[in-house]
């Protein structure tokens, strides 16, 4: 059987990132009571896991999550500013979501919704690596329609 050079290299392409245990550190950084900045070097967080993270009840009970508790802001619906605000957060080893922030906005209130939405959630089935629960960084985004 003949390999081709591109054939190689699209399957290593394609596995590796099944493969790897891809990692990134998460900095978080605070003010002190003396008004100092501190940074905190936390544990890692996976991009890639054999088992992603998942919401109690799949998709589907995340989108009833959503649309059950988003709070169209008024001036931004009255000014028909509509879109998706796509979030990254971290699910941690328990569940618990942490670290939620906007990675493509759309207007600041809806950006702000977005993210309060995404703080609060139910713990999270956590993602896991060789069987162990590990951090993992997630992306979604929640629309806001007219």
């Amino acid at each position: 059987m003949h390999l081709s050079i591109r054939h190689i290299l699209w399957t290593a392409l394609l596995v590796t990132p099944l493969l790897s245990d891809s990692q990134t550190c998460r900095m978080r950084v605070q003010i002190d009571a003396d008004g100092n900045r501190v940074e905190y070097r936390e544990v890692y967080q996976y991009d890639y896991v054999w088992e992603k993270p998942s919401f109690p009840g799949g998709d589907g009970e995340l989108m009833h999550f959503i649309n059950k508790h988003r709070r169209y802001p008024k001036a931004a619906y009255k000014r028909g500013i509509q879109g998706r605000v796509t979030c990254a957060f971290i699910v941690n080893r328990d569940g618990t979501v942490s670290d939620v922030h906007v990675l493509r906005g759309v207007e600041s209130t809806l950006d702000q919704e977005a993210v309060r939405i995404f703080r609060l959630m139910p713990p999270w089935n956590p993602g896991r690596q060789n069987g162990q629960p590990v951090p993992v960084r997630v992306v979604r985004a929640v629309p806001f329609r007219k």
